[in-house]
Parts: C-alpha cells; sequence; structure tokens
C-alpha cells in the first residue's frame, strides 16, 4: 500500500509539472516573434540564378525582387520611374545620356552602390559574349559608359535608342562579380549564399527544383518589405499547386486554368484575382534551322519553308474553340504579336487578311503549293513523301497537351498528319535547339517596353553553332523586319515608334513563323489568412505576379489573422500533458488489479 500511495503520488506530481509547461497568457510577449513568411506556388523552373544567363520566368522574375535597375515600372501604369537613377538628361543629337545615381543606396552587404557598380555591368555586358547571353540586346548599341563620379553615369550610344528608360538589366555590385568575370558563362549565382544584391530581397536559399528562399532587405533604400521572406515553393503540375493553397500550405497561386479558377470560387480564405494577361500563346513553325552565317541543321519539314503551308496550317486552326473549350473563356483569341494591354502598340489585322477558321482556305493553299491528298487522305509532295508535322509542346504548361489534340485534329482534317509529344522543360528547349521539329508551343510576356520580344524574332538572334541555345522558337530570318526593328529602336517619338512596331507585327502576321493563338488571362488566388493586402500592376485591374517589378512582395501586408506560435505550441504541450495523465491512468488501475487480486487470494 505504501508503494503504491508512492508512486500515485508521483503521477500526480507529473501531471502538474506537465500543466505548469503550459503556455502562460502573458508568456508570448516574451518569446521572439516567428519570421513572417509568405509562400508562392510556382509550376516555373529556374535555368540559372545569374542575372546574365537567366531566361526562364521564374529566375528573371527573382531578379527583379533581388536586383535593382537603372530605372524601374510605375505600379500605376507601368510608366518608367527612377530606380537607382533619380533624374536623367539627353544631349541634343540623343546620343548622350546622363543619369544622376540615387545618394544612399548600399549593397545587402553594407558597400555602398554606386554609378560605377551600374557602368561596371553595363560594360561586362558590352564586352563579355557570355555576360551578354539574357540581355545584350539592350548594350548592343552602346559606344562608351563611364561613371564620372559616384552620383553620375554616361552612356554614349551608336545611334539613337529609344529603350534608354526600358533597359531590362539586373546591377551587381562590382566588388563580388569582378572575380567571377572569367567564368561568367557558367557561373549560376547559387552556391555563395546569402548573394549580395540591392533589391528589396535577398538571395538566401535555394534547392533545385524544390524552392528558391529570399529574405527581406534591411538596407533596401525604398523600405523594407513587410514580409521577412517570401518562398517559391516549386510544383510539378498546377493541381498539386491548387491543392496546397486549400490546405494552406502556400499562400499565393498564379497561372490557374480555367477550370481550377472557377472551381475556387466562394471557397473560404482564398480571394481570387483575374488580369488581362501581358503574355502570349503561340504556335511556333520551324522554316528550317540555320545558324547565323546561314548554315542549314535540324531536320525541319521542308514544305514549312513555304508560307502558303504555314498559312495554311493557322487557316485549319478554330482559336475560338480553344479559348472556349480548353481556356473556359479567360482569354483573348490572338491577332498581332504584342497583347493588347498594352494599347499603344496594339495591333489587329483586317477582316480581309485575319486567319480564321477556314478549312476550304486551307485545303487551297495546301493545293496551292503542290499537296495533293492521297487514297488515305494524307497529302504528299511531289515525290510521294507524306505531309506528316511533328507538335511539341511542355508539361508544365497545362494547355499545351488538350490544344497539341485539338490542332492534331484539325490538320489531320485538311490533310496533314501530326505526331505530337509533350515533354519536360529542358527537354523541348534541347529539342529547339537541335532543330529537330516541325511546330512547337511557345508562350512569352511582354515588358510595357516591347524591344526584347521584338528582338528574339531578328536574324541575328540565331545560334552561332547548330544545338546552341537561342531565344526564340522558329529560326526566323528576314530582313524586311530587321530594318523595322531597327528603325524603331532608333525612334523617339512615340507615336512614329508606335506605327513602326505595327508594321513589325503585320509583317510577322504575314509570313506565319510565329502565330499568336491568344492572350491568356493571368488568374490568380491567394490566402486571405496570410496576406492582408499588395499592390498590383498596372492599377486597378492588373496582376500581383508581375514580372515587370516587386511591388506585389514589396508591398505585401501579413495578414493579423494568421496565428504565430511563440515557443513550443499549445497542442504539442498538451499532448504531452495527456500523455502523462494516461501514463498515470494506467499505474493506479494496475496497482488496483494488482490489490484486488491479492485480496481474493
Amino acid at each position: 500500500m505504501r508503494a503504491r500511495r508512492r508512486v500515485v503520488r508521483l503521477a500526480a506530481a507529473l501531471v502538474v509539472h506537465a500543466v505548469v509547461l503550459l503556455p502562460a497568457s502573458r508568456a508570448p510577449a516574451r518569446a521572439p516573434a516567428e519570421p513572417r513568411v509568405v509562400t508562392v506556388a510556382t509550376t516555373g523552373t529556374v535555368d540559372s540564378l545569374s542575372p546574365f544567363l537567366a531566361q526562364r520566368v521564374l529566375p528573371t522574375s527573382t531578379h527583379r525582387l533581388i536586383y535593382d535597375f537603372l530605372t524601374n515600372y510605375s505600379a500605376a501604369d507601368s510608366t518608367p520611374i527612377g530606380g537607382m537613377a533619380t533624374s536623367w538628361t539627353t544631349s541634343p543629337d540623343k546620343l548622350t545620356w546622363t543619369f544622376t545615381i540615387r545618394s544612399g543606396m548600399t549593397w545587402s552587404d553594407g558597400r555602398p552602390a554606386t554609378a560605377r557598380d551600374i557602368a561596371w555591368t553595363y560594360r561586362l555586358l558590352m564586352t563579355n559574349a557570355d555576360a551578354a547571353t539574357a540581355n545584350g540586346n539592350f548594350v548592343a548599341n552602346f559606344r562608351e559608359v563611364t561613371a564620372p563620379d559616384e552620383a553620375t553615369l554616361v552612356i554614349r550610344l551608336a545611334t539613337p535608342q529609344a529603350t534608354m528608360l526600358a533597359l531590362d538589366i539586373p546591377i551587381v555590385p562590382e566588388h563580388v562579380w569582378r572575380a567571377r568575370e572569367a567564368e561568367i558563362g557558367t557561373f549560376h549565382n547559387d552556391t555563395a549564399l546569402p548573394v549580395v544584391s540591392n533589391g528589396p530581397f535577398v538571395l538566401t536559399g535555394y534547392r533545385r527544383d524544390q524552392y528558391v528562399e529570399l529574405s527581406a532587405n534591411e538596407r533596401y533604400w525604398r523600405g523594407r518589405p513587410k514580409f521577412d521572406k517570401v518562398v517559391f515553393r516549386m510544383y510539378r503540375d498546377l493541381d498539386g499547386a491548387v491543392t496546397a493553397l486549400r490546405k494552406g500550405e502556400v499562400d499565393f497561386v498564379s497561372g490557374l486554368t480555367g477550370a481550377q479558377f472557377d472551381a475556387l470560387a466562394g471557397e473560404r480564405g482564398i480571394t481570387r484575382n483575374k488580369a488581362q494577361g501581358k503574355g502570349f500563346y503561340a504556335l511556333n513553325i520551324n522554316p528550317g534551322a540555320t545558324t547565323t552565317d546561314g548554315r542549314r541543321f535540324g531536320d525541319g519539314h521542308p514544305a514549312l519553308r513555304d508560307r502558303r503551308v504555314r498559312q495554311a496550317i493557322l487557316h485549319a486552326i478554330d482559336t475560338q474553340v480553344i479559348v472556349r473549350k480548353v481556356l473556359d473563356g479567360h482569354a483573348e483569341v490572338g491577332s498581332g504579336y504584342l497583347p493588347p494591354i498594352f494599347p499603344a502598340n496594339d495591333w489587329t489585322p483586317d477582316p480581309a487578311t485575319t486567319y480564321g477558321h477556314d478549312p476550304a482556305r486551307a485545303n487551297q493553299l495546301l493545293d496551292d503549293a503542290g499537296y495533293r491528298r492521297g487514297a488515305d487522305g494524307v497529302r504528299r509532295a511531289a515525290d510521294g513523301r507524306p505531309l506528316t508535322l511533328r507538335l511539341a509542346g511542355m508539361t508544365r504548361r497545362a494547355a499545351d497537351a488538350p490544344n497539341a489534340t485539338y490542332v492534331s485534329e484539325w490538320l489531320a482534317a485538311v490533310g496533314v498528319r501530326v505526331t505530337t509529344s509533350v515533354v519536360e522543360e529542358g527537354a523541348l528547349a534541347d529539342l529547339v535547339a537541335s532543330g529537330n521539329y516541325d511546330l512547337v508551343f511557345d508562350s512569352w510576356l511582354t515588358n510595357p517596353d516591347p524591344d526584347y520580344v521584338l528582338y528574339i524574332q531578328t536574324c541575328r538572334t540565331r545560334p552561332t553553332a547548330p544545338g546552341q541555345p537561342f531565344p526564340g522558337a522558329n529560326f526566323m530570318c528576314d530582313a524586311e523586319y530587321d530594318a523595322l526593328y531597327a528603325r524603331q529602336l532608333a525612334e523617339y517619338d512615340r507615336t512614329a515608334r508606335s506605327e513602326l512596331i505595327k508594321a513589325m507585327q503585320r509583317r510577322l502576321y504575314q509570313d506565319a513563323y510565329v502565330n499568336v493563338l491568344y492572350y491568356p488571362n493571368v488568374l490568380e488566388a491567394y490566402r486571405g489568412d496570410a496576406i492582408a493586402s499588395m499592390l498590383k500592376q498596372p492599377q486597378p485591374n492588373g496582376m500581383y505576379s508581375n514580372q515587370d517589378g516587386y511591388w506585389s512582395w514589396w508591398s505585401a501586408v501579413p495578414a493579423t489573422s494568421r496565428p504565430v506560435s511563440k515557443g513550443p505550441p499549445v497542442a504539442v504541450l498538451l499532448g504531452v500533458a495527456v500523455a502523462v495523465a494516461a501514463v498515470v491512468l494506467v499505474v493506479v488501475v494496475v496497482l488496483r488489479r494488482r490489490a484486488t487480486a491479492g485480496d481474493r487470494e
């Protein structure tokens, strides 16, 4: 009996101590706050985290958040505003630009950020071919860049250049990158963390195909972001990302399909946003892969060198059906190369030349090109070779697979046999670089200044050697288009430049190398219990997931409703108390059973 009483007293004491472990009402005030983290789901991948090499959306968006630029884009209407530069002047001949650089800026390691860093970055792109991989087009016309002092940047041009307030080049710290200059073509900026930068965030964590972690930059000149961390968590597909949003494992998802967006309507705690898109979705046609010096390679179908065949393919496709059935109406039917969200450069073909769904016209064009139907309904060239084309897409673009099915059916109806393959992003990039394809789906986001997406269709963006990656996807080379590109780049008058840009779009449309099927709306959703508010761009009906700036995540305000745990979670401590109580109960029951048995004996 004495032993049993001692065990009961010991168990009771354990229960008391377990309960004491539970946090008192004033305990949280003494515990440090957990970091305020916003987690963004993405199906994007990283080709490189180097601002000199990266071309995919996820890393280039990351660079907008961690590096500052000479100028920026307004959140209100995407017009140019100051960035590292506060003001600028031009010489009468428009060939010399002088920028006044903001004083008091620092890199995340505390070193001053000055005009000399900007000049060094630009000169590196001008002199190092590897460094110019991603953004070299912006400095191709630069004759000289100098920094007379820490607050002044002077750029001298060979010819006038209309993109001087839209130089989308991340500025890097000279004192860090000078040591990397010799290896600039192979260094991916993902090993020495945290990465020294001067944007609102700092790159502090990265694991390939898993996540990119950014932490608030305490030294940012515009002010510290309100979230301590932004984590981009990578998912293989959007279904996984939406499931994570519903569970509260992530706080924000963009690029939703129409079905996913509609299914989230009315869900508790989730806010949706539908914005007019800044990108286009296209079908690119390979007219024959060539290098910059004209060498042919790859095995693209020779029929596609004939403009009539390319135009026939477009007349066979019903873009209205794609928008209605694949995108559930969340897109605008395509026409011009640039999306209509930028009205100054919006171009629409006249009805007489529009590629509407017209199978009869497609059949006539194919007949005229010499491809006649055989007994099996498949068209053949004069040598008897069937007109069979290969269409490729990417797994991470949800629309590619259903679009491939529709396109192959429509082309079969006019006698063109199509085989389809939807592969991973890296495999698709390799396929395009090899030139071993015929048709490929492609998508691009455009900046407020369209120079870069216009540039990727010029002759000089073709690879210098077979198999090398290049920014385009159709090996287009047209002298008239290139001449128009040069003229628009040198035109400072906005109205006159817009007319030249529209003429470029007309040329692209008529030649049918790159064929814009639609402009997708941007469909987004976020958890209101994590994010109270953030800025859209442009306002008021723009998007949060904006690749032209840092406004959304810099301005994002954490929701106060999200519980922030202080110290060990209460649920864990309650579990400990319950477990101890259970042990006490078992001990007491066992002892009682033993006592009862002894009494009977």
